[in-house]
């Protein structure tokens, strides 16, 4: 009997690397070609992130014009005389008004 142990565990010794390169070559598989992790998708999905960040990025930054807009709308009554007049066509009783476009 220790005989034959002693053959099995030579043979084992001799061939653990087979072991080894099955796991690996189940692990390659798994992570570059299974639909749902592939490197692909992953890539795919890293680029959406990309554009969705400088998207935040864009709103963030037009937010923050139209907050500053609002405030010196709020605090000042030159800003506000120079919108109406602009840009909804506002007058006073005695002018006339003349749109160039």
């Amino acid at each position: 009997m220790s005989g034959k142990i002693k053959r099995l565990s030579f043979w084992v010794r001799r061939r653990s690397h087979l072991a080894l390169f099955l796991i690996l070559g189940v692990v390659v598989v798994v992570l570059f070609f299974n639909e749902e992790t592939s490197y692909k998708l992953n890539m795919e999905y890293q680029a959406r992130i990309n554009e969705l960040q400088k998207e935040i990025a864009e709103c963030e930054d037009s937010a923050a014009f139209y907050r500053s807009r609002r405030e010196a709308l709020l605090t000042g009554t030159e800003d506000l005389e120079h919108i109406a007049r602009e840009e909804y066509h506002m007058q006073k009783p005695t002018e006339d008004v003349y749109v160039l476009r």
